[in-house]
């Protein structure tokens, strides 16, 4: 039986690998090859001396990127927290695109979408850990709010988590996303125009499972060790939690934040330069409607001599 082949298109293509600023003989990281794009397009800039480090859990990327079968590629079947295992300032440009791809949502078999039916498990690694499905069947009543509420933002929380552990104490827990879909719409009566009544419960589930903000968090935190001075940042996140975490992050490493209750307190050296933010196109968004909550963010690291002026 053939293989259906899921159509991906990468958001900001253009405007990232731009934003990379890369240099024919240098050292890249992609932190989610995904199915490649940005990676291409790095690659089509490099020199037979550059280099393209990759990461990703997904096996299907992996094997997507060993068929490139390019000597200039690395490829790593790791998350990107990973990220801190490279040399210190070993690289010029570190790539993050935080959106999951085309494929994995619209392969049923990988659960997470409710558009079609396909078990519930949203794991971006389907070969390691827990599925959503089975972390329910055995997760707390506030554990599961807690996670709906926090990484959801979602205001029916409460209502959801009971609904799901009184049907697993019954003994009917939906073990499909359009079966989950349809239980948490009993729940959730109102909702934005256009949206499905479980989109924020969904995006919680997937981001708890795949531990998707403490990993971001320690890939953050790695690129200032494996940046090389002048090398930039560029991450496009998909979310208002993970937006806020990058902006957080780029600030505070960028500008000087006195504390007023300690005002003699020396200022921590600064690491970044922040050089903006940028939103996809009109005609990318009228293209591609996935891109249209895109943000990407882009740093600099300093060099030492202004790092610790």
């Amino acid at each position: 039986m053939a293989t259906t082949e899921w159509a991906h298109t990468t958001v900001m293509l253009k405007e990232a690998v731009e934003a990379l600023d890369v240099q024919a003989e240098a050292t890249y990281v992609d932190t989610t090859f995904g199915r490649g794009g940005h990676a291409k397009r790095i690659l089509d800039s490099l020199s037979p001396r550059g280099m393209l480090i990759a990461f990703d859990k997904d096996p299907q990327a992996i094997q997507s990127a060993q068929a490139l079968n390019d000597p200039r590629l690395q490829i790593h079947h790791q998350g990107f927290a990973s990220l801190g295992q490279l040399p210190a300032r070993s690289v010029n440009g570190v790539l993050m695109d935080l959106g999951v791809s085309s494929p994995q949502i619209d392969n049923p078999q990988r659960g997470f979408s409710f558009r079609n039916d396909g078990p519930l498990d949203m794991r971006m690694d389907s070969s390691r850990g827990q599925s959503v499905y089975e972390w329910l069947l055995e997760a707390k009543n506030e554990q599961i709010a807690q996670v709906i509420r926090e990484l959801g933002e979602e205001r029916f929380a409460n209502g959801i988590a009971k609904a799901i552990t009184a049907k697993r104490d019954a003994g009917q827990l939906p073990d499909t996303t359009l079966g989950m879909a349809a239980l948490i719409a009993d729940i959730v009566k109102t909702r934005e125009p256009g949206q499905n009544p479980a989109t924020r419960t969904f995006q919680a589930f997937r981001i708890f499972i795949n531990g998707e903000l403490e990993e971001l968090q320690q890939a953050l935190d790695a690129s200032l060790h494996v940046l090389a001075p002048g090398g930039r940042l560029v991450v496009i996140s998909f979310h208002s939690l993970e937006d806020r975490m990058v902006k957080q992050f780029i600030a505070k490493h960028s500008r000087e934040v006195y504390d007023r209750r300690t005002p003699f307190a020396v200022a921590p050296d600064l690491a970044l330069r922040a050089l903006g933010r940028q939103r996809p196109s009109d005609e990318e968004i009228k293209a591609n409607p996935r891109s249209r909550s895109a943000i990407m963010r882009v740093a600099e690291r300093l060099p030492a001599a202004q790092e610790q002026a």
